[in-house]
């Protein structure tokens, strides 16, 4: 659940690092999302956590932006995901 600020609200981001997407890339997956929230100076608006199991063990890496989830996700589609899911809904 997000939780709301001065601004507007802070968005979270869930990391699933479960045996399945441990195996998939999901720390590279968590540390990529913290170097893009970074380098878009998002850190009073993005939170990014961890979570154990999403469910989703059989579709890859499977992250939950608020209440959306997105499986699948790679280190190459990782860009797409973080503007589609969370840039477009900081702005």
């Amino acid at each position: 659940m997000n939780k709301h600020f001065k601004g507007g609200y802070k968005m979270d981001i869930l990391v699933c690092i479960g045996s399945s997407c441990h195996v998939r890339g999901s720390y590279e997956i968590m540390n990529n999302l913290k170097s893009m929230v970074d380098e878009q100076d998002l850190h009073d608006q993005v939170e990014i956590k961890v979570a154990f199991c999403l469910g989703y063990c059989k579709s890859g890496v499977t992250i939950k932006v608020d209440e959306q989830l997105v499986t699948g996700v790679t280190k190459d589609n990782l860009p797409e995901v973080f503007n589609k899911y969370v840039l477009k809904k900081v702005d």
